[in-house]
């Protein structure tokens, strides 16, 4: 046997959720000589550890009988002969074969094709097209109606039964794909045949649903890696030249002018200036920084040139380190397959066990009449049918989703219901999600002059500028009506603030450090500004002429509604806590006035892990976020819940989004996961019982066939119509659908 051992990765397609992936992984690890599987449902790829005598081409052509066309990509170059002692031989490449293969896994995949190109939305559309030819053909030709239906149903089904029996033989037996195969072929043994291709439709349009949410998600995580710019200005002694962001070194120095994002996690070491550092941390106000201070791949120098070392590679940086994390912590989630998946497992083969039993023991041992008992096996074949379950518990799930929809609720799935209804801690992001995300002007100081004037002047000097607070200082004019003359000699002072003329005046606008260097600031206004930066507040000083003209106090304050949303969560039993970047002081004063605990000072591996530790404590806990920063704890947390104007990264690796930004939004949809779960409870008890009475009375003989097809759609009707109940679902009644 050949002992060379290596890693052989695969571009798998079509895997959308943990039930198809475990398919995928138990085909794989079936072949003789695969040491172990890793399947990836993010990336759509699959890593095997083989011996060197596997068939690979064999391999790739079992998972894709499964419905999952998979390719080889590369065989790292680790896979090397290993002799009796244990050495290795030959050449080993860290990088080719290495620990970061998984974040190389968007590099290297198809751009994709529109998701109405799929093979699922294909096969899907086939299928719609001939079951309403087969319904044209059945009006127009009455006779032929049910071979009509029957070849629209084969359509769809072949596939489906292709798929059950692969999945059969690579050890997945009772799949969902075995599941529809029975209920269809049931449905047609007794004549059925419309239902039949109806439920297939139903199942088909579902899996490709589910296919296009998936697509985009892995999309939107791809997408992080544009945030790092894919080129640097190299400095290279006296020469600065553009060269590939990717191949920068460690200890390279890069020149990062005004505006241009940060290509390298680095160290400053020449400049100074204000660094944008919202996408990493979620900080709402630019960061002052100069020589020796740390800054993130991805983050936006605001102010003048500045020149970085080089401190991480590109396979290390901050961006990348977020998508490896978003990545690790959704393949770490525990594996929920889908509710008729689990018990088929156990209904489906006991369905067929107790109809084959009614149709031959009776006749065998009794001498019984065969026609009569296989007609009543038949009848149990149908009663035993899923169909109730496959259409009416979705049905639930759509009705539910559809009434959190017209309130900005959106839920990525029946799953996401189930898991909401047992959630006891909320872990919730400060800037945007507890608070607007936009810096407001909260107390205004006037020294000499009016507020108005104060106000004005302060705007005069902000006008034309993009920075937040700058924009909290026009937004404050404009709301107070407070006219704004024009500025003249406007001038930016790098890391301090903004100079220029306002009719006869000099005006100075900056931070309370730069102020006091150009003017004497008495004691007791200096004991006012310290008691706005207790409060979380930053301030701004105005000078005109030489002398203190105002102060201004800036915050992102909280939403309007976050306190009432924090005591509904207290209200249901569930608790709450605030994960930030934003420093400790500014952060602890938002907590407080909204009486919740509060971590600060975070970035996002530090938001990640305190959600594993909330999770080793025994909490089920939804993480609710905005930012890209927020992606990974997002991704780790039982529930993710993205706020409404969040990233787009956010909204798609969470599981859920509130999208018009309430806080007591996040306790309604709680609220909506306990009603949904009550009534998909009551519409399992409706179909399950139905059934019940229906095969004791067709055993004994009282129903037959007839009976036996209302008893199926029937139970479909009632638990249908109950699962509609949840479309007038209106939630806390402080807020309008």
């Amino acid at each position: 046997m050949d002992a060379r051992i290596g890693t052989t990765r695969f571009r798998v397609e079509g895997m959308d959720c943990a039930s198809c992936a475990s398919k995928v992984d138990t085909a794989a690890r079936r072949i003789q000589g695969v040491e172990d599987v890793s399947v990836s449902v993010v990336s759509g790829t699959m890593s095997v550890r083989h011996t060197g005598d596997v068939d690979l081409t064999d391999l790739a052509r079992r998972v894709s009988n499964l419905g999952y066309p998979t390719r080889q990509l590369q065989i790292a170059s680790n896979a090397r002969p290993v002799d009796q002692h244990g050495d290795s031989h030959g050449e080993h490449d860290d990088q080719a074969g290495g620990g970061h293969l998984h974040l190389h896994g968007y590099d290297d995949a198809d751009e994709g094709v529109p998701w109405w190109r799929t093979r699922k939305a294909i096969l899907t559309a086939s299928c719609g097209i001939a079951l309403l030819l087969a319904y044209l053909v059945g009006r127009v030709v009455p006779d032929v109606g049910h071979w009509a239906f029957l070849v629209g149903l084969l359509v769809g089904l072949i596939p489906i039964s292709r798929r059950a029996v692969a999945g059969a033989m690579a050890g997945s037996p009772f799949s969902i794909e075995t599941l529809m195969s029975i209920a269809a072929v049931g449905a047609v043994v007794i004549g059925a045949t419309e239902e039949a291709a109806t439920v297939v439709l139903l199942f088909l349009v579902g899996e490709m649903l589910e296919g296009f949410a998936a697509g985009r998600a892995r999309a939107s995580i791809k997408g992080l890696a544009d945030l790092v710019p894919k080129t640097a200005l190299l400095v290279d002694g006296d020469e600065v030249r553009e060269v590939q962001a990717s191949s920068l070194a460690l200890k390279q120095l890069v020149l990062v002018r005004p505006g241009d994002r940060i290509p390298a996690d680095g160290e400053i070491v020449e400049g100074s200036g204000a660094i944008d550092e919202a996408p990493v941390t979620g900080e709402s106000v630019p960061k002052s920084k100069g020589v020796g201070d740390a800054v993130f791949a991805g983050t936006i120098n605001t102010d003048t040139a500045i020149r970085v070392r080089v401190t991480a590679a590109a396979a290390d940086n901050t961006i990348s380190r977020v998508i490896a994390l978003v990545e690790e912590a959704q393949e770490a989630k525990a594996p929920t397959e889908r509710f008729i998946d689990r018990f088929s497992k156990i209904y489906t083969p006991g369905v067929l066990l107790v109809g084959a039993l009614v149709a031959t023991v009776p006749p065998l041992l009794m001498g019984a009449s065969w026609s009569e008992w296989v007609y009543k096996g038949l009848a149990i074949l149908l009663i035993g049918c899923p169909c109730a379950l496959v259409i009416s518990t979705p049905a639930a799930i759509a009705a539910a989703l559809s009434a959190g929809a017209r309130r900005g609720l959106l839920l990525k799935g029946g799953a996401v219901l189930e898991q909401l209804r047992t959630i006891t801690m909320v872990a919730m992001d400060k800037t945007g999600t507890l608070t607007e995300g936009r810096p407001k002007v909260t107390d205004i100081v006037a020294v000499g002059r009016s507020e108005t004037q104060v106000l004005s002047m302060a705007a005069a000097l902000e006008t034309g500028s993009s920075h937040p607070l700058a924009l909290a200082i026009l937004a404050r004019a404009k709301a107070d009506k407070a006219p704004v003359p024009p500025g003249f000699d406007l001038a930016a002072v790098p890391g301090k603030g903004v100079t220029g003329s306002i009719g006869a005046d000099k005006a100075f606008l900056g931070s309370i450090e730069a102020a006091a260097d150009r003017a004497t600031i008495p004691d007791e206004l200096r004991a006012r500004i310290v008691a706005f930066n207790d409060e979380g507040k930053t301030v701004s000083v105005l000078l005109a002429n030489g002398t203190l003209a105002g102060i201004f106090a800036i915050r992102d304050e909280p939403r309007a509604d976050a306190r009432a949303g924090l005591q509904a969560l207290r209200n249901a039993g569930v608790g709450a806590v605030m994960l930030t970047g934003d420093n400790q002081r500014t952060a602890s004063a938002i907590g407080a006035s909204l009486g919740m605990d509060v971590r600060a000072g975070l970035l996002p591996e530090d938001k990640q892990r305190i959600v594993r530790e909330l999770q080793s404590r025994g909490k089920v806990v939804a993480k609710v976020g905005d930012g890209i920063n927020d992606a990974p704890a997002l991704a780790a947390a039982d529930v993710g819940i993205a706020m409404g104007g969040g990233t787009d990264v956010a909204l798609e690796t969470a599981d859920a989004a509130v999208l018009h930004g309430r806080v007591t939004d996040i306790a309604d949809m709680i609220g909506l996961s306990k009603a949904t779960m009550a009534s998909i409870g009551q519409n399992i008890s409706l179909a399950l019982g139905l059934k019940a009475v229906f095969l004791v009375t067709t055993v004994i003989g009282v129903t037959g066939l007839w009976p036996a097809i209302l008893a199926d759609t029937g139970a479909t009707v009632l638990v249908t119509a109950n699962a509609m109940r949840l479309l007038a679902w209106r939630g806390s009644r402080s807020h309008s659908v």
